[in-house]
């Protein structure tokens, strides 16, 4: 299954959760077993042989991806999640979203120092949840090899706010 196939199951919808905003919805692309078996695929055979220690899966939709994706790699998969989530000893951040503001927390002791982690979210916009999650695994120890992504849209300039992280995405719009 091409990307362009992929990109095909990805539903539209208008002025969600804002108006103004088209939201990308993967629930379509999810619900597609060849579909979503063949986003797993793809993100799989990109990361395998990278000698990651940990897959962070930012709350909540990138779950869907990093914990799949760590199983297959042998490896563990560390949560970012909304303020509250975490049962032990959190860091936490404040950042700016396209339509508002958000919290989010890692444990401390989420890595061993030195840790290499790939972080996966089901998009890229315009980079602050993201870039929130690098100062959040930085600050407890790991190192940010790569940030995956199944939709990256590109017309709102995210990829450039990431730099200089490495960025793999599988559907661009």
């Amino acid at each position: 299954m091409a990307n362009i196939e992929l990109a095909s199951l990805v539903r539209n919808v208008p002025d969600f959760p804002l108006p103004g905003i088209q939201f990308k919805d993967i629930t379509t692309l999810i619900g597609n077993g060849p579909a979503f078996s063949e986003v797993m695929r793809l993100l799989i055979e990109h990361y395998r042989g990278m000698q990651l220690d940990a897959i962070v899966g930012i709350e909540s939709r990138g779950f869907i991806f990093s914990a799949p994706l760590a199983l297959a790699l042998g490896i563990g998969m560390v949560p970012v999640r909304k303020p509250g989530k975490l049962p032990a000893d959190t860091y936490q951040i404040e950042y700016a979203l396209e339509y508002g503001t958000n919290k989010l927390e890692i444990h401390r002791d989420a890595f061993a120092p030195g840790a290499r982690v790939a972080v996966i979210d089901d998009l890229l916009a315009t980079g602050g949840t993201i870039s929130a999650a690098t100062h959040l695994i930085e600050q407890a120890g790991g190192v940010v090899v790569e940030l995956a992504f199944v939709i990256e849209l590109n017309f709102l300039g995210g990829r450039a706010k990431l730099a200089p992280y490495p960025i793999f995405s599988l559907i661009q719009y």
